[in-house]
């Protein structure tokens, strides 16, 4: 055992990760409590059985939208026929868990709000939806804070296809890895997207208050130019990761960020990048009538190789793909466990799909071996009789644990 993988041991030694998870009218659950060891929890059931709504009401718990980037009202569960009413059921939803941290526990919590705001002009009340966020019973204003107490990184089937097609899902990936070191990461993708929609709706709406728009633009690329860089940040700590502890089953890979403002701190400092940001969204005011979008960070490409072979991703098969997917999950939950200080938990829907009995049952031992909380959905149990005697097996049917 070298060092790094004795420092590993001793980290995960100290437990993290759910102890007490609870569901109210989130999904296909009225109510749903499920008391659980820190140790992998395999999840299974037919197709349809609320495997992975379990998984995302986790995902909620850590900072930003969820598994599946829903809509907060989206989620509220939906009244059975059986029921006086089939129409959306309460108010809201709520997740809440009692959790470890290196054996320190806490409780956290969060909830869909129906709020109402007075619109003084109309005489109008305007109700919109906000979630909430408590830690140890208190209510806090960001959800960032979350990241301080419980971390998640999953992979879900449709992440399956996620080196074909547009860059966005891979960018929404990437900038969910680096949401795990950076919490103020969400905030600033959030602020950026913000101002960005702002800018376009001015531009489109023939407003030609020059100072109004340069303000933005010079926001933009402040919030731009810091998005950048922990982006590269992210790239560059877990290549280097990778060149100095490859896995002995999945295969190496190799990360790229293809992007303009990315490209540009290559070569300059982040000032300059800024300015450059700034003059540029400047001088395509005239063009963002036509082409309805202009290059820069929400356009950077995160690319994957498979090291090996020098061959990008979408080249490979679809079981290499699926195997680069898990290497990258793999270097980013050993970083997290070392920088971090603890453990983060997986959150892997179907992830046997695609994987021979070789890689899927070294996944599985490796999850043992640093003792993680894995929250793993199957519709075949059959799979993981490696972990047996180690696991925890549940059994859904109609939203029901058996």
């Amino acid at each position: 055992m070298n060092d790094l993988s004795e420092k590993l041991q001793t980290i995960t030694q100290q437990k993290s990760g759910i102890q007490r998870l609870t569901l109210t009218d989130f999904r296909n659950y009225k109510n749903l409590r499920i008391n659980t060891d820190i140790a992998p929890i395999i999840i299974t059931g037919e197709n349809g059985s609320g495997k992975t709504n379990i998984l995302e009401a986790i995902s909620f718990l850590t900072p930003g939208r969820g598994l599946r980037s829903a809509k907060l009202a989206d989620i509220k569960r939906i009244g059975n026929s059986d029921e006086e009413e089939n129409i959306l059921a309460g108010e809201g939803w709520s997740v809440a868990a009692d959790i470890l941290k290196n054996d320190e526990e806490f409780t956290i919590g969060t909830a869909l709000q129906k709020m109402v705001r007075d619109n003084s002009e109309t005489d109008f009340l305007h109700g919109f939806d906000r979630r909430i966020v408590k830690i140890n019973q208190q209510k806090i204003a960001q959800q960032a804070e979350l990241g301080k107490y419980l971390s998640a990184i999953w992979i879900t089937p449709p992440m399956d296809r996620i080196f074909q097609g547009g860059p966005q899902p891979r960018r929404s990936f990437l900038d969910r890895l680096v949401y795990a070191f950076d919490i103020e990461h969400a905030k600033r993708c959030a602020s950026f997207e913000h101002l960005y929609r702002q800018w376009l709706q001015l531009l489109k709406s023939g407003c030609q208050d020059a100072r109004w728009l340069q303000s933005i633009e010079e926001d933009m690329a402040t919030f731009g130019v810091a998005i950048a860089a922990a982006r590269r940040e992210q790239i560059a700590r877990l290549n280097t990761f990778i060149a100095h502890e490859p896995d002995d089953i999945f295969p190496d890979v190799r990360l790229e960020l293809s992007g303009l403002i990315e490209q540009k701190l290559d070569t300059q400092s982040a000032l300059q990048t800024e300015d450059f940001y700034a003059d540029y969204l400047r001088k395509q005011r005239a063009n963002i009538l036509s082409n309805d979008g202009t290059d820069g960070v929400n356009r950077t490409d995160f690319k994957v190789y498979f090291q090996k072979k020098n061959m990008p991703a979408d080249l490979c098969s679809t079981g290499e793909q699926k195997a680069l997917l898990v290497s990258i999950l793999l270097a980013q939950t050993k970083c997290h466990i070392l920088e971090k200080g603890f453990a983060p938990v997986l959150l892997l829907d179907e992830i046997t799909t695609h994987l021979d009995e070789q890689k899927r049952d070294a996944l599985l031992q490796k999850i043992q071996n640093l003792h993680l909380q894995a929250w793993i959905t199957s519709t075949e149990p059959q799979n993981f009789a490696l972990l047996k005697n180690s696991a925890q097996f549940l059994q859904l049917r109609n939203g029901c644990i058996l």
